[in-house]
């Protein structure tokens, strides 16, 4: 995660400030070998699917309650988990939609992030001097281990945990959506994620500046989805699908290519 597009730092003296998911700085889409695409077959637990993807008495189909968070998170770490499964090392290997990540290193970023408490964040961000970019850097080294291999074991690991950094569970719902999507669509994998889940990141990005700086970059622009019941902000208007639009607000450039409308070079200008 980035408090600017340059850098993947907090702010000089902004302890405080930690309070968000580490979001590495998004490109433009990266040069990569992609394999054919694919469709990922998410075997999720029942109590997630039925909380975000089917219709309850009285509630949208894409509504998320605050308890349905985690769940979600976990089924879609496990859905990565299967899709990473029978990687090549040439894939693994792979340029992510992360600046200077590969798909191995956005997967140990992922893994860290799940074993971390916001305690032991603290101390490890002054250990680092209180680089962001430093400490993720140590840890991602950790994480990725000794193989390929390893670093799937260590990702499968983590899936049902419940730990994080600084942040409200919102933050790690993004992170898990973002950072799987960063590492799919490089390998031309697709993957339908539950429609709760993307419009409760899409609200919670599109007020929020720490750190990723979303609401700047959507302000004075429409964005509606076409494949769901969300629209934000007024000014030119960008529509396309939710995931797209998601990815979109974090600066990914890659997904601009999934959306039109005479806002989508404005929002090419600010990622």
């Amino acid at each position: 995660m980035t408090g600017t597009l340059s850098q993947r730092e907090y702010p000089t003296g902004s302890v405080n400030a930690v309070n968000v998911a580490a979001w590495p700085v998004p490109t433009s889409v990266p040069t990569t070998t992609t394999s054919p695409a694919r469709t990922s077959d998410s075997s999720v637990p029942a109590r997630a699917n039925l909380a975000i993807t089917e219709r309850r008495p009285g509630k949208r189909r894409d509504f998320m309650d605050k308890a349905d968070i985690w769940p979600a998170i976990h089924a879609e770490r496990k859905a990565l988990g299967t899709d990473l499964q029978g990687l090549t090392d040439e894939q693994w290997a792979n340029a992510s939609l992360c600046d200077q990540w590969t798909v191995r290193d956005v997967t140990a970023h992922m893994t860290a992030t799940a074993k971390i408490t916001p305690p032991a964040f603290v101390a490890k961000l002054a250990a680092s001097g209180f680089s962001l970019s430093r400490l993720q850097e140590k840890d991602i080294g950790v994480e990725k281990g000794t193989s390929p291999a390893d670093t799937l074991a260590r990702f499968e690991a983590i899936v049902t945990s419940s730990k994080h950094p600084p942040g409200p569970a919102d933050t790690w719902l993004g992170e898990t959506i973002v950072h799987a999507e960063d590492i799919r669509r490089p390998l031309g994998i697709r993957h339908d994620y539950p429609a709760g889940a993307l419009v409760r990141v899409a609200d919670f990005f599109k007020g929020s500046n720490l750190i990723i700086g979303a609401k700047r970059r959507i302000e004075g622009v429409r964005l509606r989805a076409t494949d769901a019941q969300w629209s934000h902000g007024a000014g030119p208007e960008v529509s396309g699908p939710l995931l797209a639009l998601v990815m979109a607000m974090t600066g990914r450039k890659a997904a601009l290519s999934d959306l039109s409308g005479d806002g989508v070079a404005t929002l090419r200008d600010r990622s």
